[in-house]
């Protein structure tokens, strides 16, 4: 790719994540153009990737090019609402946003109401914002799917989302993201525990405890009933030993993933836990779940995508699950 050349698809960030969507992008044989801020990222992105960074940020380069037609915003959580408003406001149509899509709901509203906003001023199709949650792109997910439809649909779920706190109190500065980090990382597998059986409709949670990065709670638990008649519960303990996981229980087989890029079944009548085979050989070469997020994507089909008009409603349930909005 000539880095002199803006395509119609910048790619903004050039941190790992952006440099595992560059790794597909490159893959699809799509071309793109990478936008990034500092220096230090930029000759690392460079030195990995072999192709050009152009640093300074989407406002320096905005000043000077029209904006792309589609972008892919892989920068860090507390610049993402921020970078896709600009986005929006220059004129980009089309965006792969990075979870959560901003540091918290009031956050997103805002990105939504500047979406809406320049949908309506627009004369082309409604600017498009995708959330880019990649589990429900791995190949696991793509067979639990296929399972809980054939097996007649899901009846009950449970997940976990327990976070290691000694690791996460290591990470230096980033106070800000760890304060919110049920948002900012937990929803990794709430969002596909929801995705595969539906969202709350009528539910309770409880919250518990205090960590000095994440005053809200420690704690987590809660049990409901979704859109689509599933019960389902959750737990996690960030002070205690866990991982996370979803186990999806059907008439005939309970589904289990844990890890999550694995797809194991305990069959009716039975207690062995047998793997899945799976045709999982791009979630092996890529980031899991990325390659077929980014063609998905850049095919324009919506079917399992997660909408930035659903995310503030998710948003909602996330505050209350992680206790933001006890007071």
């Amino acid at each position: 790719m000539n880095g002199n050349t803006l395509s119609n698809l910048w790619l903004i960030g050039a941190s790992p994540m952006a440099q595992d969507y560059a790794h597909v992008l490159k893959a699809l044989d799509t071309p793109f153009t990478v936008i990034g801020r500092g220096k230090s990222s930029a000759k690392e992105f460079e030195s990995a990737l072999e192709v050009t960074v152009q640093t300074g940020g989407i406002e320096k380069v905005l000043q000077n090019e029209l904006p792309p037609v589609t972008a892919i915003v892989a920068v860090g959580v507390e610049q993402l609402a921020s970078v896709t408003t600009q986005l929006l406001q220059a004129g980009t149509k089309r965006i792969l946003l990075e979870k959560p899509g901003g540091m918290n709901l009031e956050e997103l509203k805002l990105l939504h109401e500047v979406q809406k906003k320049q949908s309506v001023l627009g004369n082309e199709p409604n600017e498009e914002v995708w959330l880019a949650y990649n589990r429900r792109f791995y190949e696991a997910t793509r067979k639990a799917r296929e399972k809980i439809l054939s097996d007649g649909g899901a009846t009950s779920l449970h997940f976990e989302f327990t976070e290691w706190s000694h690791k996460i109190r290591e990470i230096e500065g980033k106070a800000d993201i760890k304060a919110v980090w049920l948002l900012a990382n937990s929803t990794h597998v709430i969002d596909l525990a929801f995705h595969l059986c539906g969202w709350p409709k009528d539910w309770q949670s409880w919250s518990s405890g205090s960590l000095d990065w994440h005053p809200a709670s420690a704690r987590f638990s809660g049990a409901g009933i979704t859109d689509q008649n599933v019960l389902f519960s959750y737990f996690a303990d960030w002070e205690a030993p866990g991982r996370w996981g979803v186990e999806v229980m059907t008439r005939k087989n309970r589904l289990i993933l844990r890890p999550m890029e694995q797809l194991q079944v305990t069959p009716l009548g039975s207690v062995k836990i047998e793997a899945v085979p799976l045709e999982d050989k791009l979630d092996q070469d890529f980031k899991p779940g990325l390659y077929r997020q980014v063609e998905t994507f850049l095919r324009k089909d919506i079917t399992h995508f997660c909408t930035l008009e659903d995310q503030v409603k998710h948003a909602e349930f996330y505050e209350k699950m992680a206790g933001y909005n006890k007071n």
